[in-house]
């Protein structure tokens, strides 16, 4: 019996340099360490606004989905991003 498919995940990041990246994975830890540098194929750009910080996640239960949203949140504003992690970092 093959295991169970994980959830997809759309997240935000604070970089170091207080900007945000918003991204999606299907191993969300997986990714923050790529993120970080701990393992390797980080993107370019937190590459070298390191260390980042999960400021938000959520599930989506496909790739779709969680591109769909990706997408949207990444039209937003910075102030609607913090609006919807919270606050976090304002």
């Amino acid at each position: 019996m093959a295991p169970p498919i994980s959830a997809w995940s759309v997240y935000i990041l604070r970089c170091a340099d207080g900007s945000l990246y918003t991204g999606v994975a299907r191993d969300l830890d997986k990714r923050l360490s790529q993120h970080n540098g701990h393992l390797a194929g980080g993107p370019r750009y937190t590459s070298g606004r390191r260390p980042v910080e999960l400021l938000w996640s959520a599930t989506a239960p496909d790739r779709s989905s969680a591109q769909q949203r990706e997408a949207a949140i990444k039209k937003l504003g910075r102030a609607a991003k913090l609006r919807l992690v919270g606050g976090a970092g304002s």
